[in-house]
């Protein structure tokens, strides 16, 4: 969620920025979480490079504390907190070595949005249904949508993770790659220790530094947590989920969540419809997508709720949305339409709403980030300019796309398919 790690992955291990309508890449940003939940199992505490690293390690320490306290931190916070912290190298093995996935948006989905995800949330509903009434009422927030995120973040709070922050965060500042970032977050989870809100045993989370239910980096968490329960308190760490729903509630809200509005509705396009309309940037009234042809599964016009997107996952071939404002808003906790998508269709399912009704292309994965390289190369070879060989799928090489498959007589939905990239070889 903005500028965070999110903790726990799910259960297939991905979770990624969508940069190519139905493929799943993963980012490089912070914001998106590790591959999977972290417990200690699985993270090691004890180093088996020895003394010498962790020497290291605390020679860093001896020369961030100045930092810290010059930033505010009471000096025996940061003793306190520093007493038991050390050196995780199994973090930064982690931080080096996170895989690549290829999964397109609908096999995602099959994990994001299984059978038992939706029935554990609806036991999660008759457990914490109250309370999520109240914390829709009080930040205009569907209950649905904070419901998804904390079965999307933690399987509804199952792994949280367990490893202590501090000692994650210093590892990562002192050791990763992204050690600027890190050692902003590390101060911002010492401020959040010297405010009393939780302790260095109590603040545990992923390898990332993610923490709580809903896994809120400590930056996040600084600007946005509440404490619902009114015990003076932000606890998202609490066996009780009470403050870190409602302060998922107010993240969305902040971001201008709007009440009652669904995040999508899935729809069927015309015969000879213009792809070209599909994209980030056209948004109409739903009532003039039904002009052109564009309706719900059932044949109607979608409900007027307000200005939607075209939204292809799998280009012409599979399933097709309108968008609204609230998938966007998704998007401001992680930057991936795969996220913002398993959320949505996951409120979605846990209330009752009907499975996708489209078929999926089928077995096709996305493709690697050597394949899109190619990809673009290969498009700017024939005349079709990508502005750059990154490795992603952004608006320009959308657009090359786009005039490629026109220039071929191919639908241009600018979908970066497997396929594609064999005809253009």
């Amino acid at each position: 969620m903005m500028t965070r790690l999110a903790a726990g992955a799910l259960a297939s291990g991905i979770l990624a920025t969508s940069l190519s309508a139905g493929s799943v890449e993963r980012s490089l940003r912070p914001q998106v979480r590790p591959d999977e939940p972290v417990t200690r199992s699985a993270v090691s505490l004890v180093d088996p490079a020895g003394s010498e690293t962790q020497a290291a390690f605390r020679g860093w320490v001896r020369e961030f504390r100045p930092r810290a306290l010059s930033a505010g931190i009471p000096a025996a916070t940061f003793d306190s907190a520093f007493a038991t912290a050390h050196y995780l190298p199994d973090v930064v093995k982690r931080d080096r070595s996170q895989a690549e996935f290829t999964k397109t948006i609908w096999q995602y989905l099959d994990t994001a949005v299984s059978d038992a995800r939706i029935r554990n949330g609806r036991q999660a509903l008759a457990e914490h249904g109250d309370t999520l009434k109240r914390i829709e009422a009080h930040y205009g927030v569907d209950a649905r949508a904070v419901l998804a995120v904390w079965g999307m973040e933690t399987a509804y709070g199952s792994y949280r993770g367990d490893t202590p922050i501090v000692s994650a965060l210093a590892t990562l500042a002192h050791d990763g790659r992204r050690a600027s970032f890190f050692e902003d977050q590390l101060i911002a989870a010492l401020r959040i220790l010297a405010s009393g809100d939780t302790t260095p045993d109590n603040m545990t989370g992923s390898w990332a530094g993610a923490m709580g239910h809903t896994q809120f980096m400590p930056t996040s968490y600084e600007a946005l947590a509440v404490d619902f329960t009114g015990d003076g308190r932000r606890d998202i760490w609490a066996d009780d989920p009470t403050d870190a729903l409602a302060s998922t509630a107010a993240y969305l809200s902040h971001h201008g969540w709007v009440e009652g509005m669904p995040w999508g509705v899935e729809v069927q396009l015309p015969d000879g419809f213009d792809f070209g309309l599909a994209d980030r940037e056209t948004k109409r009234m739903p009532s003039d997508w039904a002009r052109l042809g564009v309706v719900g599964t059932d044949g109607a016009p979608v409900r007027n709720h307000g200005a939607a997107k075209l939204f292809l996952p799998a280009g012409a071939r599979g399933a097709a949305f309108l968008t609204f404002k609230n998938f966007d808003v998704i998007r401001r906790y992680n930057p991936s339409d795969a996220y913002a998508m398993g959320v949505g269709h996951l409120g979605d399912r846990i209330m009752g709403g009907a499975p996708i009704a489209a078929e999926w292309p089928g077995d096709e994965r996305g493709l690697t980030s050597d394949e899109r390289r190619e990809l673009q190369s290969r498009l700017t070879a024939r005349g079709f300019d990508t502005q750059g060989v990154d490795g992603r799928i952004g608006p320009m090489t959308v657009a090359a796309l786009r005039n490629y498959q026109k220039a071929a007589g191919l639908p241009p939905d600018g979908y970066a398919s497997l396929e594609l990239l064999r005809r253009l070889r």
